[in-house]
């Protein structure tokens, strides 16, 4: 009989374990997500703005040399990230295809025009700065035009304004979210051991040493939890990275290391106020509350 009753307690033991741990597991895999997300905010933007171009139209008597050289200091200056000759039979050629049928058999000549498309680097995709640039090439003599999406770049830089503001203040209501549930889950565990942290205090324990087991037993589930927590973000990551490559999501070590750092620091201090806030409720309880 004693065995079996044992044998209860441990089974009842491991699974208040065991969904502490996975409490706190999943809710700082969000938590760890939301940072991932937050420290790729800037990747991500600068991502969409570099696909963004802008074409610099050629005059049709543009000589070699001079769109040669053209392309060579667009190529070299700071705000580029890549400049592309695209001649007109290059050009007619993609919109042939675009639109189905051979444009110039209709008009018997090929009215588009040689150009460069150039795409800037993400700090540069700003209406003010892209003004400038075209001031700057349409004053060559052999340029015709510089071309490029005002409104969509307008509309990009404020989205991407609005998407921050609201990524900052979702990070905020999801950490507080967050330590509201490990507590909870903590709190839960806690109750359970009422009648012998009040077993204790009867017999003349100190509330410090009936604490010390307590807080030192869920920060080692805080830990576990942070473990598997990290594991399973770093799947995602590889994974992520796998199939996108081109945000080069682990390109930056450091910042991912100081994420899992904090991600595991963030459990040691959640449990372990959680857990005293917790074991100091039950303690200043008489011993008659301790059934409601």
């Amino acid at each position: 009989m004693s065995n079996s009753f044992e044998r209860y307690q441990k089974r009842k033991l491991i699974s208040s374990y065991f969904s502490v741990v996975l409490s706190i597991a999943l809710v700082l895999f969000l938590l760890g997500m939301l940072g991932i997300l937050i420290l790729n905010t800037k990747k991500l933007a600068d991502h969409f703005k570099e696909q963004v171009a802008v074409t610099v139209f050629l005059k049709d008597q543009a000589k070699d040399v001079e769109i040669k050289q053209l392309q060579q200091s667009l190529a070299m200056a700071d705000y580029t990230k890549s400049a592309v000759f695209v001649s007109k039979d290059e050009a007619a050629e993609k919109h042939s295809k675009e639109i189905g049928e051979n444009f110039m058999d209709f008009l018997g000549y090929n009215p588009l025009q040689n150009s460069i498309d150039v795409h800037l680097k993400a700090a540069y995709v700003h209406p003010d700065s892209l003004q400038n640039i075209a001031a700057g090439l349409t004053e060559k003599n052999y340029v015709d035009e510089v071309a490029y999406d005002q409104p969509l770049i307008s509309l990009l830089n404020d989205n991407i304004k609005r998407i921050s503001l609201w990524i900052l203040i979702a990070s905020g209501v999801f950490t507080l979210i967050a330590v509201l549930l490990i507590n909870s889950s903590i709190r839960l565990s806690v109750y359970s051991n009422r009648f012998i942290i009040k077993t204790m205090q009867m017999v003349g324990a100190t509330k410090a040493f009936i604490r010390k087991p307590f807080i030192w037993r869920n920060v080692k589930l805080g830990m576990v939890g942070a473990t598997v927590s990290i594991l399973a973000m770093s799947g995602v990551l590889y994974y992520a990275d796998g199939r996108l490559p081109q945000l080069d999501i682990l390109d930056d070590p450091v910042w991912l290391v100081v994420l899992f750092i904090g991600i595991f620091i963030i459990s040691i201090v959640i449990t372990t106020i959680s857990t005293f806030i917790a074991t100091q409720r039950f303690l200043n309880l008489r011993t008659d509350d301790l059934y409601y």
